[in-house]
């Protein structure tokens, strides 16, 4: 008997939450039904994150019917009086959970925060999109039965929809692709330019020559570096941890520059479907002249067109090049914070006006 058929067969849907000590495998099983979207989410997802950032992990299986629905595993933070847990996850392409949204009724929802409320008394989550399909509608119950949420707004994200800039026309623009073949005259002449995408079997060896790049640019350079993706100091540790599942390292995606064999830019991304996430993109100051990060992101995202990809999240940040690209302005991204109901939903006004203030 199919899912479908058991649901529609029993008018009373037994719906049931677990908590679960550590990151059990049917995580790996939600994210596979869960939107293309969200399907990175995966055990390795959060076996990284803990890996790399540190936490004892525990995580919330709820079913219906016995066939398991959402998967929201979280770790304390905080002093250990205040009984607070957060979702573990890197902050980008954004910190949620996987869900079979068809699964997920209001029953299922109760569930999930009852044990919720059973295990902490305070909750981050995030951040995530307005109108994430699965944190949103878990905000919406929590909110109906009595839970304080407070949110803070981090930034505005921004969509490239390739499909329609494609069917507008030629794209990129014949003009572009002058101004770049411009471009790449006079960056071939500082060396052999050796254009590249990773092979998805060798993923450590891209990571090296990404962090290359990313010691010498401007981030490092002007920061303490906390904020790179793949040096030991910054957040390389998740990436080749991440890596090791085969199905996420099939979604990552890079291209890479090379100028006389020494790593020059790079654009890397994780591909969920027909959505790109554009994760970080860098480049060597030394051919700043040259747009060597424009030359290989217009090179990458041509090469997501031919392999069916529609839209490109560029998330947040300096929204200059993305709307001279022609990104549009796309879902707010929020951190949220819930409180679970009695004395902590009570202090919701208070969470709320100092959340709001947090850097």
């Amino acid at each position: 008997m199919t899912v479908a058929t058991r649901l529609d067969t029993d008018a009373a849907a037994r719906a049931t939450a677990r908590l679960h000590d550590g990151l059990p495998p049917t995580i790996d099983a939600v994210a596979d039904g869960s939107p293309a979207s969200h399907r990175f989410l995966r055990r390795r997802w959060y076996a990284a994150a803990v890996a790399a950032y540190g936490g004892a992990p525990r995580t919330i299986v709820a079913s219906l019917h016995d066939f398991p629905a959402l998967a929201l595993p979280l770790v304390a933070i905080g002093p250990g009086w205040l009984k607070a847990m957060a979702v573990p996850g890197c902050y980008w392409p954004f910190r949620g959970a996987p869900a079979i949204p068809a699964l997920c009724t209001p029953a299922v929802l109760d569930a999930t925060l009852n044990t919720l409320a059973r295990t902490a008394r305070v909750v981050r989550i995030g951040p995530v999109y307005d109108g994430d399909p699965v944190i949103a509608p878990l905000i919406a119950a929590a909110r109906l039965r009595g839970w304080g949420v407070a949110s803070r707004t981090v930034a505005t994200s921004y969509l490239l929809d390739m499909a329609a800039l494609r069917g507008e026309g030629q794209w990129p623009r014949g003009s572009t692709l002058r101004k770049n073949r411009f471009h790449e005259k006079h960056l071939a002449a500082h060396g052999t330019l050796d254009w590249s995408f990773a092979d998805p079997a060798g993923w450590s060896a891209a990571f090296d020559a990404m962090a290359e790049v990313e010691k010498r640019s401007w981030l490092a350079e002007r920061t303490d570096g906390r904020d790179t993706k793949f040096t030991r100091w910054g957040h390389g540790a998740f990436f080749r941890a991440a890596a090791q599942d085969p199905v996420i390292a099939g979604m990552f995606s890079a291209a890479l520059l090379h100028v006389d064999g020494v790593p020059a830019a790079f654009s890397f991304d994780l591909d969920a479907g027909t959505l790109k996430y554009a994760i970080a993109n860098s480049y060597d100051p030394a051919y700043a002249k040259h747009s060597p990060g424009k030359l290989l992101y217009y090179r990458n995202l041509t090469a997501a067109i031919d392999r069916g990809v529609e839209r490109v999240d560029w998330g947040a940040g300096d929204s200059g090049y993305k709307r001279v690209i022609g990104a549009a302005e796309g879902p707010a991204i929020r951190d949220w914070v819930l409180m679970r109901p009695g004395v902590p939903a009570w202090l919701a006004p208070l969470a709320r006006r100092w959340w709001r203030t947090r850097d």
